[in-house]
Order: C-alpha cells, then sequence, then structure tokens
C-alpha cells in the first residue's frame, strides 16, 4: 500500500511537471513574460486600468491587482494559526460583507465609464480600484482558509483564525502598508509585487480545486500533516495550470496577441 501511494504521488508530481512545462514554452519569454500570462487567463489587463511597471503595465489591473495581493495577504496572515477553520464572528462577517459591496459599486461604477451617456457616481482611479480589490482579497481569503481547513485536515479546530476585531485590525493594517507599497510606484517594490500577484493566483485556484479534489474523491479530513495534502494540492495545482493554459489559448486565438483589451 505504501508502494502504491509512492508512485500514485510519483505520476501526479509527473503529470504537474510536464504540464507546466508546456505552459511554459507555450507562454511569451522571460519571467515577465510568464507573469503576464498568468494575468492574461483571468484579467481584461487594460492599461489605463493599471499601475505601470516602468513603461509596461503590470501584469492585471488595479483592481484584479489588489483582489489577489490581498488574497495572499489574508492566507498567509491566517497561516500561524493551522488548523483553525472556524468561521468568522457575526461581526466579521459584516465588515466582510461592506467589503464586497464597495467592490461591486467601485465595479459597476467603473463599467459605467464605458458608456459616456451613462450616470455614474464618481470619477473612477486606479487608486480606488486597487483599494476596493485589496478589500474583496482579505473577504476571500477570510473564507477561504475556513473551508480548506475543514475540508483538509483530520484534527482542525472550531475556532477562527480571525477571531475578534484586534486579528482583523493588524490585518487592515499589513493590508494597508500593501497598498501604500503599490501606490508609491517605485519599481524595486511593484516588479516583486507584479511576481507575487501572478503567483497569488496560482495558490488561490490551487487551494480552491484542492478543496473540491478533496471532496470529489471523498478523502476530506483525512491529513494529519501537510505531506498528507500532497495529492490533493498536486492534484489542485494540476486543474489549475490545465485552466489557466486552456484560458490563455482560447484568449489568443481569439484575439491573437498578448496584450490586454484596448478601449
Amino acid at each position: 500500500m505504501k508502494k502504491l501511494g509512492f508512485f500514485r504521488n510519483y505520476w501526479l508530481g509527473t503529470v504537474a511537471i510536464l504540464l507546466f512545462l508546456s505552459w511554459i514554452i507555450y507562454t511569451p519569454p522571460g519571467l515577465s513574460g510568464k507573469v503576464d500570462a498568468v494575468g492574461y487567463a483571468v484579467c481584461h489587463q487594460i492599461e489605463s486600468h493599471s499601475f505601470l511597471l516602468g513603461d509596461h503595465a503590470m501584469p492585471m489591473c488595479a483592481r484584479c491587482t489588489g483582489m489577489y495581493l490581498g488574497a495572499l495577504l489574508g492566507i498567509i496572515y491566517q497561516m500561524p494559526w493551522k488548523k483553525k477553520g472556524g468561521l468568522p464572528s457575526i461581526f466579521i462577517w459584516m465588515v466582510m460583507g461592506l467589503l464586497v459591496i464597495l467592490f461591486a459599486v467601485d465595479g459597476v461604477n467603473s463599467y459605467l465609464h464605458f458608456f459616456p451617456d451613462a450616470p455614474h457616481f464618481y470619477e473612477p482611479t486606479n487608486v480606488v480600484r486597487l483599494v476596493t480589490g485589496t478589500g474583496l482579497g482579505l473577504g476571500i481569503a477570510m473564507i477561504l482558509m475556513p473551508i480548506f481547513q475543514q475540508s483538509i485536515w483530520q484534527d482542525w479546530s472550531e475556532h477562527p483564525a480571525i477571531e475578534n476585531w484586534r486579528s482583523l485590525f493588524g490585518l487592515f493594517v499589513f493590508a494597508g502598508v500593501l497598498i501604500l507599497a503599490v501606490i508609491w510606484n517605485q519599481y524595486f517594490l511593484l516588479y516583486p509585487l507584479a511576481i507575487l500577484s501572478a503567483v497569488s493566483v496560482l495558490i488561490l485556484l490551487t487551494l480552491c480545486y484542492s478543496i473540491l479534489w478533496a471532496h470529489f474523491l471523498k478523502r476530506e479530513n483525512l491529513a494529519r500533516t501537510w505531506r498528507d495534502t500532497y495529492p490533493f494540492l498536486t492534484l489542485g495545482f494540476i486543474t489549475t495550470i490545465f485552466q489557466v493554459f486552456i484560458f490563455d489559448i482560447v484568449r489568443y486565438m481569439l484575439t491573437g496577441t498578448w496584450g490586454g483589451f484596448v478601449i
């Protein structure tokens, strides 16, 4: 049984590596090309809606940059409280609900600007897009991580990782620093943040698909150590790369360019 498990995991890893290498070969060259290709799969990449990295737009628009970096921050912030899978309190649910509403309002308001005669609430800016996107990303992390803990770990705790206003305030402080780092618009900060935003896409999707695979295979709540999560995380990563690969291919076939949409 141990040998069978080893070979099963070996083949999962092999498939993941081969699929990832295939995606690398297909996408534009260089680290920037790969980072842009990840954003290409999930974001419209309209340059006017994006922060600039020198003379080149970030791999995702301001809203998506905030959302994925905010989600990554929220995931990392909750990691020290390993296996805490309790859902947040009503107070934190209300805060998350407000963040979702702000994101939706700004998104609708920004979309209405595509139509000159349409009414709108205010003039949209990339800073507002970044802030509301980051808020939604934090909310996604605060929902996703408890679901992951409850689905994967055998001995998960019912205590929430973010259980009071103090821990929530600490998360918001880090989010504020993150927002200021992007707004400061310094190349030495934006370049690693651009890479992290792309990595965040892969991490977020991998966690989501890992949860789905655990339930689909009816193998939830079996992991005791991180080593036990390897099959689910590998399956999640394979599905993630496959999705990104397909989205990249379809978009390129439809547009004939690796650039963002032009308005």
